[in-house]
């Protein structure tokens, strides 16, 4: 198994234990994100209003809406970004006079991994978004499944590429995230060996870097996924600045960092849980896989 396969499945695994542990702060922060101040009554108030409203009308599943596609959506996602970041560095390896890759050459295969992360995934987090923020009572409720096929049935197939261009430039975000975290554990590596609460604190502090300067452009990609009304211009999002003008136009600068609290507390717990938890099973992985091979050659 080549070496690439074994970040990527190490990194499926940690998004997969990560998204699990912090969704209910992704539903919050969702819900959050997408609900206008001008609309009659405003349904959530803040953070804890919502987390309390969730558990009172829907109980704690509520808090757990579309957590199928956002499992299969981490696991995809970590996987397909680390299979691409590490061919990409080990490329630029191969180029390098050092033997390593600087700060650029890292933010090129970040760069790299992103952009093929955000056109690969982009329809399962068009799926998560809607199921997140559905209407319990709405007749659209249902599986992953069922709503994918009602979306490409009243939206068309395209509409699973909604938001795709503010999920773009969100490429920035894990650029910045593992460029950080990446430099900063190189840096820390040359005094000593680093431990898993290393890892988490790295992981934690990247995060919270990248996710407070990309925020904006989260929340009009969370609001171009959702279901677009085709007769209300005003409740219609047609590109990022159209986005950007609308919210900033009718609910101001705060309508661009709604929900932000939640959504930094589940980008620092889930970016450090899953560094920590990547190294862990891609350290773990490697030493499976010598294992499986030694017997093999035993065998023969």
């Amino acid at each position: 198994m080549s070496d690439n396969l074994v970040h990527a499945l190490a990194g499926a695994g940690g998004g997969i234990i990560s998204m699990a542990i912090t969704y209910p702060l992704i539903t919050i922060s969702s819900r959050l994100q997408v609900q206008r101040s001008h609309d009659s009554e405003a349904k959530y108030k803040g953070n804890f209003d919502a987390f309390k409203k969730i558990l009172a009308t829907e109980g704690v599943t509520g808090l757990f809406s579309g957590i199928e596609s956002a499992l299969f959506g981490a696991a995809l996602t970590n996987g397909v970004y680390y299979y691409f970041f590490e061919a990409t560095r080990k490329v630029l390896i191969k180029f390098s006079r050092h033997g390593s890759i600087n700060t650029f050459e890292s933010l090129i295969s970040g760069s790299i991994a992103g952009a093929m992360t955000a056109i690969i995934t982009n329809p399962i987090w068009v799926i998560n978004t809607r199921l997140t923020v559905k209407d319990p009572n709405s007749k659209l409720s249902g599986s992953t499944l069922h709503e994918l096929m009602q979306v490409i049935k009243t939206d068309g197939i395209l509409s699973l590429w909604q938001g795709i261009g503010p999920a773009l430039i969100l490429v920035l975000n894990p650029v910045i995230q593992y460029s950080l975290f990446e430099q900063l554990k190189n840096y820390i590596s040359k005094t000593r060996k680093l431990g898993n609460l290393d890892f988490f604190l790295l992981g934690a502090l990247s995060k919270l870097i990248a996710t407070s300067v990309t925020y904006p452009y989260i929340v009009v990609k969370s609001r171009m996924q959702m279901r677009q009304s085709k007769t209300d211009s005003s409740l219609r999002y047609d590109s990022i600045s159209d986005g950007f003008s609308k919210i900033l136009s009718t609910e101001g600068v705060k309508g661009l960092y709604k929900g932000i609290e939640s959504k930094l507390t589940q980008s620092v717990l889930t970016a450090a849980i899953l560094f920590m938890s990547k190294e862990a099973l891609y350290k773990n992985t490697l030493i499976l896989l010598s294992i499986l091979s030694s017997r093999s050659k035993l065998r023969r």
